[in-house]
């Protein structure tokens, strides 16, 4: 029987860095990392491999056949946990004691109960190499594409599926706009406008009733009644807990079927975490449980689990929910809560927006222009949320904006923050957008 100190289970973002933080904080302690595949994709490159990479080689975040410093890495899959003995047995016939477990089993696609779903050339999003290579092999000999979900996913995959081929691209989006579910509306309405002008259709709200064709689809039925002809569908609707090797073992489960964990990241056995997709999640602003699954969340709450192990050194303070994307060129960010999600869960908000060349002078090399909308809580000044949208470079700011929220500025801290200016690099000082935009939230709380 190999014994080891650490065992993680899962290979891809929140077991890597689980098993990086534990190394860093016990470096005397073994650690072995359990995958079952020897390739990992890196999730959120996914959508690239079918445009901007061309690969899905291109995109892999672990190979199991090169050595990582300070872990083991073992190409096999757990298929029992004995709690009582602390040991695993695996899919290979081995059996590997442990004094600490973290489970970062990840995500699984949803598969909506839809007839003809299960039809060829009708691809769910695997998190697998070789699955990513035959969607690929589709993808380059199809004419006619529908991506089933307008969300980051299904955006982003109409985006790239569209570069370098003569493709009809439709998305089929149940809400009235895409990525309506993070962005406020002037957001999706210009990444609808961007689409479209690439010739990508929408179809919103509409719902998927029937896949249509005898073994392979032919086509999409909508509850509309419309029949879209298609060679391939792209499911784009979103993940849920991988948590069967768990539910096995006795582990609780929570609201939102992910793995329960404390805010230590901890499971109902103390010897046990989890982290990343698998684990339950609750949110940042009201504690209430949360269905957010981010490769930067699951490495954040990964670098917690892997920090516990052996003394209780990290606590999460909940999801705030950090997004990025890109629709041919154009930057769009969230952190935290849109107008629109803020006013759901009951918040008296005041809003502040400012737009400016993310360059000076705007004759800069590079120069575009950069949105900021911020959120707050109008009878603090707190901030809990903002979006930005435009030049590439709103990628970092929305981290920024975050950050914000994580301390809990108010609109005066973010209007006097210390921000470090370049021609080359930024906005100008006097045109800053996050400090413009809290200046105005700051006229908006009290004029009223």
């Amino acid at each position: 029987m190999r014994k080891v100190d650490v065992a993680v289970i899962g290979g891809s973002a929140a077991g890597i860095a689980a098993a990086v933080t534990c190394g860093r904080h016990y470096p005397d302690k073994s650690i072995l990392l359990i995958t079952k595949d020897r390739q990992v994709p890196i999730p959120c490159g996914i959508p690239y491999i079918f445009g901007t990479i061309g690969d899905p080689a291109k995109n892999v975040m672990l190979d199991a056949g090169h050595k990582k410093p300070g872990m083991t890495i073992l190409g096999d899959e757990v298929q029992e946990i004995d709690r009582d003995k602390r040991v695993m047995t695996t899919a290979g016939g081995e059996e590997i004691s442990y004094e600490r477990l973290i489970l970062a089993t990840g995500s699984k696609p949803i598969i909506p109960p839809i007839p003809g779903v299960e039809k060829d050339n009708v691809f769910a999003v695997h998190k697998n190499v070789p699955h990513l290579g035959k969607m690929l092999e589709r993808v380059n000999a199809s004419s006619r594409i529908v991506v089933v979900g307008g969300g980051f996913i299904g955006v982003e995959f109409a985006d790239e599926c569209r570069k370098g081929r003569d493709v009809k691209i439709s998305i089929v989006e149940m809400l009235p706009k895409c990525l309506m579910l993070a962005f406020d509306d002037e957001l999706c309405d210009v990444a609808e406008e961007i689409l479209r002008k690439n010739g990508i259709e929408i179809l919103a709200p509409d719902k998927v009733v029937e896949f249509v064709g005898d073994d392979a689809v032919t086509g999409v039925r909508l509850e509309s009644g419309k029949e879209i002809p298609t060679d391939m569908v792209i499911l784009g609707i979103g993940a849920s807990a991988n948590t069967e090797l768990a539910e096995r073992a006795g582990l609780e489960t929570g609201p939102t079927h992910g793995i329960r964990v404390n805010r230590y990241m901890q499971t109902g056995d103390k010897n046990i975490f989890a982290c990343g997709d698998c684990a339950e999640k609750f949110s940042f602003f009201d504690g209430m449980p949360s269905k957010l699954k981010l490769a930067s969340e699951a490495t954040r709450e990964a670098r917690i689990a892997g920090a516990n192990l052996f003394s209780t050194r990290r606590m999460n303070r909940g999801v705030i929910g950090t997004f990025s994307t890109v629709v041919d060129g154009t930057a769009f960010g969230l952190a935290g809560l849109s107008a629109r999600g803020a006013e759901r869960k009951g918040y008296d908000i005041a809003v502040g927006e400012a737009e400016a060349p993310n360059r000076h002078p705007g004759s800069m090399p590079g120069m575009a222009a950069l949105r900021v909308k911020l959120v707050f809580e109008r009878g603090t000044g707190i901030v809990i949320g903002g979006q930005i949208m435009g030049a590439r470079s709103g990628g970092e700011l929305i981290n920024t904006i975050s950050t914000c929220i994580h301390e809990k500025m108010t609109a005066d801290d973010i209007a006097l923050f210390p921000m470090g200016t370049h021609p080359a690099l930024t906005a100008s000082p006097v045109m800053y957008q996050l400090t413009n935009a809290a200046e105005m939230a700051i006229k908006a709380i009290r004029s009223s």
